[in-house]
């Protein structure tokens, strides 16, 4: 892709609704004005994109073969056990973080971010770049284990409180809308979806610059907090999701993926949570620091993925693709 494609790429996402919303939020905090999204807006919103995401995973995954899926999903497995590890690793070196605050840093960016996902796919379909539509089903695959490793590192061998952990992860509100749409989907298939389309098709892109707006509000309100984590965490927060973006990318290429498809995984991959992780966290490490957390995860890495990094993991895939 040359230069000027690049650019006009960029615009694309720059420029879309769910992007300016975002920024819209941002504002607002900053001119300290009393706008809000209701509580229930917000909840509704959420389930209402992780269920959808799920839906149509399901119908993609009942249309891919057993084949076709096997290794991005080893692919997947593999980084989201390693990714956590090499956070925690960069975490000492960068900061003075104590080895529970980064076991939790570690458990955040070795999980993902929902709506960072979801802009990226609405990314690929503005600009008409297929990808595989299974990718709900790495999502969900990858939501799991870097959680777990985040706070077995934390931890140590010990792991203490890992079981309530689990149960809150595996049964927590997320991974059960994500499994429970994309069986949905996957039983009703491409028919019964024909159904439900208007619903979670048409309106997709309308909830989720709703939800953007409310997050960047949310946002705006935790950069404050990236004053007294220092510097080292500032840099963290941006080098680490291009390094773990590449690693996603190169794995789904190697796993066979279309450009769309790696460039996804290496969406997944630099994304940091901050729906599942924290409430996985608060469970089994009450003495870590969210504040360190929510601003490294959402006051910088999720803009920095929104706004910059959505495309530079498809340049990165079309490189790579290319070699």
């Amino acid at each position: 892709m040359d230069l000027q494609a690049s650019l006009e790429l960029a615009l694309v996402n720059l420029t879309s609704p769910p992007v300016l919303a975002f920024v819209l939020g941002l504002v607002a905090v900053a001119l300290r004005t009393d706008l809000r999204l209701p509580d229930a807006v917000y909840q509704a919103t959420s389930m209402y994109l992780l269920l959808a995401i799920g839906i149509k995973g399901g119908v993609a995954l009942r249309e891919a073969s057993p084949g076709d899926i096997a290794w991005p999903l080893v692919a997947t497995l593999v980084l989201g056990v390693t990714i956590p590890v090499a956070a925690f690793a960069l975490l000492r070196v960068l900061t003075p973080l104590g080895r529970i605050d980064r076991g939790a840093m570690a458990a955040h960016y070795g999980s993902t971010s929902l709506v960072t996902f979801t802009a990226a796919i609405v990314f690929l379909e503005a600009s008409s770049i297929a990808f595989e539509g299974y990718v709900a089903t790495l999502l969900t695959v990858l939501e799991i284990p870097g959680i777990v490793v985040g706070l077995l590192l934390a931890r140590g061998l010990r792991g203490g409180g890992m079981g309530e952990t689990l149960r809150e992860v595996v049964f927590g509100r997320s991974v059960l809308l994500l499994v429970g749409g994309l069986a949905i989907g996957f039983l009703t298939g491409p028919v019964g979806y024909v159904r439900v389309e208007p619903f979670f098709g048409d309106l997709f892109t309308g909830v989720l610059t709703l939800f953007l707006l409310e997050l960047g509000m949310l946002t705006g309100r935790q950069l404050s907090a990236l004053r007294q984590a220092g510097p080292g965490l500032v840099v963290f927060a941006i080098v680490f999701p291009l390094l773990a973006g590449f690693a996603g990318v190169l794995g789904g290429t190697l796993a066979g993926m279309e450009v769309g498809g790696a460039m996804i995984l290496g969406v997944l991959c630099a994304s940091a949570s901050y729906i599942a992780a924290p409430a996985a966290v608060r469970l089994a490490l009450p003495e870590a620091k969210p504040s360190i957390t929510l601003a490294s995860s959402l006051g910088m890495t999720f803009p920095f993925n929104l706004i910059v990094g959505i495309p530079v993991y498809l340049l990165m895939a079309e490189a790579v693709g290319s070699w």
